[in-house]
């Protein structure tokens, strides 16, 4: 994948995103069942930890991050959400806008080459992808999400 294609999507799903967030009123971001268990909110802040989770190996090309990666994804998802359900709203909302901004300027850091190649990264293994990789952790991310979320919006 090339660097523009990989803007375009990042920020066109990205657009997606924050316009289906947009439909939810606040209270409603509380609620429990927008995805199993997790409420809006909860999906917000298990996106926003992959964000985060991309901006250093983007930074500095080397794979390293949370012990969490270690664990089965279901484990994984289980800490992020029990470390982020009791915090507010506004607090998450404010933190993945945060998160959101600081991959889109690691992104523009990247070079095709970065973005097809795991060599050019430390540690990473060969049969990896780093394009899917920061996709997984955002646009594909999103686009995962998305349709849980259209369903939890149009049918209450």
């Amino acid at each position: 994948m090339d660097k523009t294609t990989f803007m375009n999507t990042l920020q066109e799903t990205r657009a997606q995103w924050e316009e289906l967030l947009a439909q939810v009123e606040e209270e409603r971001m509380l609620q429990p069942g927008a995805t199993g268990k997790w409420s809006v909110k909860d999906v917000i802040a298990h996106v926003m930890w992959g964000e985060r989770e991309m901006v250093p190996l983007m930074h500095t090309h080397m794979v390293a991050g949370s012990e969490l990666w270690n664990l089965s994804d279901d484990e994984r998802n289980e800490i992020v959400y029990q470390q982020n359900r009791e915090r507010p709203l506004h607090e998450i909302m404010s933190e993945e806008q945060q998160a959101y901004a600081d991959l889109l300027a690691a992104a523009q850091t990247l070079s095709d080459d970065d973005l097809n190649d795991p060599h050019h990264f430390q540690q990473m293994p060969e049969e990896w992808v780093p394009w899917r990789i920061f996709a997984g952790n955002s646009f594909k991310h999103y686009q995962d999400h998305m349709p849980a979320l259209r369903a939890w919006v149009t049918h209450s």
